[in-house]
């Protein structure tokens, strides 16, 4: 039996475990606070900051896993070449991990080397640097941390009066060790995709029908699948996507993110080399396989001949009003139980304000009313409260 060291254990490592252990493996969940979601579900667990390398490094030799796949941003990923070069296989790989985990390296990776068009940007370490950053760009301006998740530190700077503002949260929305921002121009787009993709050990690179969504401060709220998307979008989007994973290696499923512009195109804009948020609408079985089963798939080596479409779908995200150290209660679950809907619990011990604690998803046919749908989705989320 193959053993996976999972590192990060929110929600969407939970769903990851779920599928490794539907096929048999030994998970290992780890995360740096006791009873994360993956490891209610594991069969074992640590609890330790995936920043900590002596930590780190005491978890791979006790429990001597075949597999590292890494869930967060905020890990010691140096670490992860010695554990590759030792013989562990990261997922996707230790390469991937490194400069995603990084917008500065993957931002000069997908602009500067691979010639993907992006959004004009610039990098800050001080405050001056970020005021002449601005100058150049104009506004509005988009300044976000170097290293961060679920939009935390992002800002949209719509004059110089706010770049103060826009400099501290983005600092203190940083995750890890790394204070630098990065300033990027603010692209008019009619629409944002997620295009996930999976490469393959012995197999082609495959792309699950298009993804959109929407956010709320850097956050995903909802997403919807298949997005409407004109066919030589796609075709560019699929082919930077097939570009840059690439260029970074490795086997598994990668979350690209996309804008789109009618006027001016395909921009690429990041890229996750695991499960994203936006994907738990595939909890929907609007596919054959889930991202979380097409993820670990990919990781064991196992063939994916296709991927299918089957229906139509659309997610929800269910918030938290309240912050709370005690453990979150749930009402109004019954008013999600509709005809083609489900509900996830992510079981996360703990609340603040405006943490995703939970998600409704819903299928439709083919040819459905996708718009329908997601009102339908967004409907069933505000019936649940957390208290």
């Amino acid at each position: 039996m193959k053993k996976i060291l999972l590192l990060g254990s929110g929600e969407l490592g939970k769903e990851f475990t779920i599928a490794a252990q539907r096929l048999g493996l030994h998970v290992v969940a780890c995360d740096a606070y006791p009873g994360a979601p993956a490891m209610q579900v594991a069969d074992e667990c640590e609890v330790f900051h995936m920043l900590d390398g002596e930590a780190l490094e005491a978890a791979v030799a006790k429990h001597h896993p075949d597999i590292i796949v890494p869930e967060i941003e905020a890990i010691r990923t140096e670490k992860l070449y010695e554990f590759e070069q030792a013989g562990i296989q990261v997922t996707p790989s230790a390469r991937a991990v490194n400069y995603t985990m990084n917008r500065k390296a993957i931002r000069d990776l997908a602009a500067r080397e691979l010639g993907l068009k992006t959004a004009k940007y610039f990098y800050a370490k001080t405050f001056e640097e970020l005021q002449a950053a601005a100058a150049e760009i104009g506004f509005p301006c988009v300044v976000k941390p170097l290293m961060s998740s679920s939009g935390k530190g992002q800002s949209l700077v719509k004059s110089a009066e706010d770049l103060k503002h826009a400099w501290e949260y983005g600092l203190s929305g940083s995750r890890g060790d790394i204070k630098e921002l990065i300033i990027e121009e603010f692209i008019r787009f009619d629409s944002e995709i997620t295009l996930l993709t999976v490469t393959q050990k012995d197999g082609p690179t495959l792309f699950c029908p298009p993804i959109g969504h929407v956010q709320k401060g850097g956050d995903y709220r909802e997403s919807f699948q298949p997005a409407h998307i004109a066919p030589e979008h796609l075709a560019e989007a699929q082919r930077m996507a097939a570009k840059v994973t690439e260029a970074l290696t490795g086997a598994g499923l990668w979350g690209v993110e996309f804008f789109l512009s009618h006027e001016n195109g395909v921009y690429f804009s990041e890229l996750s080399p695991r499960p994203h948020d936006t994907g738990m609408v595939t909890l929907a079985n609007t596919q054959n396989f889930n991202e979380f089963e097409l993820h670990l798939r990919a990781a064991i080596g196992l063939p994916i001949p296709c991927i299918k479409q089957l229906r139509i779908g659309a997610s929800a995200v269910i918030l938290s009003p309240i912050a709370s150290e005690a453990a979150p209660q749930y009402r109004g679950l019954e008013h999600t139980c509709e005809e083609d809907a489900d509900v996830r619990i992510f079981g996360k011990p703990t609340t603040r304000v405006n943490r995703r604690m939970g998600v409704v998803v819903c299928n439709g046919p083919v040819d459905g009313d996708l718009e329908a749908l997601r009102e339908k989705a967004k409907r069933l989320a505000s019936y649940v409260e957390v208290y």
